[in-house]
């Protein structure tokens, strides 16, 4: 679950050689061009953007040229594209002013003073868990997580976390839309199974990732969600599995349960309908 994409991108995957659709109308087909780019594991060229989005090239080209007009987009001197400064300025100004992760952040804090190790704090989009706050471990060797990026419902703590406090109709839809990649021997890989497992964290108000979704790292998360159900979210203490046995796990469920509790009755204060 370390690394971290985003629904306001979309997460490198096994799937990166697919063609993205391409959008609406013209903010559609520039958003397509924005999210090929932030998603994808190496700097992209036009040609590598071409096989990547369903558009026609003469409108890839003036999108891609409006873009860059516009700040949102750079050309590099190796002639690939970037994420230009005006949109990483945007994104950094909405992480700072979310409210639920202002709210969530002094209880990541507790938790990660109690467990020494990183605490990632995600918000279900879509067959994606976004994470939007992240406390590093203290230790030597770190998750190689970033704020903003997206990972695989199906298979991270936080992810199955999220995912189990929707209803059972939006669960069935969601699932129809998966596509599920084994990233380790561990990976669940259909829908039966990941049904079961939402069955058990609902029961036991806790959720694992069990080196799911990648090989030596695992972590113990719990499910946020707001009172009227639109926020679907999760917490979690992530650690690698040299240094932290799944003992240790078990005994941080209290506190990270503690934790995502803690939030909610904080968002239900300060989110909540006002007379």
């Amino acid at each position: 679950m370390a690394r971290l994409d985003a629904d306001i991108g979309l997460a490198a995957s096994a799937n990166d050689d697919l063609r993205l659709p391409a959008g609406t109308g013209t903010l559609g087909k520039a958003m397509a061009v924005v999210e090929a780019i932030a998603a994808a594991e190496r700097p992209l060229r036009f040609r590598d953007l071409a096989a990547r989005i369903d558009q026609p090239k003469a409108t890839l080209h003036r999108q891609i040229a409006n873009l860059i007009e516009e700040g949102l987009v750079e050309l590099r001197g190796d002639q690939t594209y970037g994420l230009g400064l005006r949109l990483l300025k945007l994104a950094a100004r909405s992480w700072g002013t979310s409210q639920f992760r202002l709210i969530a952040e002094p209880h990541l804090r507790r938790l990660h003073a109690l467990t020494g190790e990183t605490v990632h704090l995600g918000v279900l989009r879509g067959v994606e868990v976004i994470y939007v706050d992240k406390v590093e471990s203290q230790q030597a060797v770190r998750m190689h997580s970033q704020i903003g990026n997206a990972s695989p419902v199906y298979c991270t703590g936080v992810g199955k976390a999220a995912l189990s406090t929707l209803a059972d109709g939006d669960v069935h839809a969601l699932m129809q839309k998966i596509s599920f990649v084994r990233h380790t021997p561990h990976t669940l890989t259909d829908a039966d199974a990941l049904t079961r497992e939402l069955a058990d964290i609902r029961r036991e108000g806790v959720s694992y990732d069990r080196e799911e979704h990648e090989p030596g790292i695992h972590c113990v998360a719990a499910p946020i969600h707001s009172v009227d159900r639109r926020l679907a979210a999760g917490i979690s203490v992530t650690a690698p599995v040299y240094r932290i046995s799944r003992a240790q796990l078990e005994d941080w469920r209290e506190a990270v349960v503690g934790a995502a509790d803690a939030i909610m009755e904080d968002m239900e204060m300060r989110m909540g309908p006002r007379s």
